[in-house]
């Protein structure tokens, strides 16, 4: 697993911006009149502790199915599932929870079973339980875009973050 040794790497190093501001002081802005699982905006207080995560791509689903297939990785709801479980893995690594981010941008490959085009349904059923729960009732602000194709043959998602804490 050399990609997650150097993803570690990186995340070590990664530029943390400090402060002294308070959790509480991070501002979700609510999407008007509706209970989708993302804010609007996200406002962060100056002086507040970041971490930019790279972009996660899903492990390994089904070892018998042929290598760099979407078999392998699953189809879109269970690639997004085993990423953020990945995310939560490093926020984890560095005393974030997954209640700590801020932004998500989703890239999306058309999944050909769909006729080539991105599953966004697969997304939020992967996603939802993650974010805007009773459980964890934290949303980000997020983005999603269809792209050609992602550095792992037989992926359909890659997510990358941004969380939000207290130094």
């Amino acid at each position: 697993m050399k990609t997650n040794a150097l993803l570690i790497g990186l995340l070590m190093t990664a530029t943390l911006l400090t402060g002294a501001a308070q959790a509480d002081d991070i501002k979700r802005i609510a999407l008007p009149n509706s209970d989708f699982p993302i804010s609007l905006a996200v406002a962060v207080p100056a002086q507040t502790e970041l971490l930019f995560v790279s972009g996660l791509l899903a492990d390994l689903h089904d070892p018998q199915a042929p290598k760099d297939s979407f078999a392998a990785y699953g189809d879109t709801a269970t690639q997004t599932t085993s990423i953020l479980n990945k995310l939560k893995g490093v926020l984890r690594s560095q005393g974030l929870d997954l209640g700590d981010v801020i932004q998500l941008r989703v890239f999306l490959v058309g999944d050909p079973a769909k006729g080539g085009k991105l599953d966004f349904a697969g997304l939020q059923q992967g996603y939802t339980p993650f974010f805007g729960s009773a459980e964890q009732p934290h949303k980000p602000a997020r983005t999603a875009v269809q792209v050609v194709a992602l550095p792992l043959p037989g992926g359909l998602v890659e997510i990358e973050a941004i969380a939000a804490r207290k130094k």
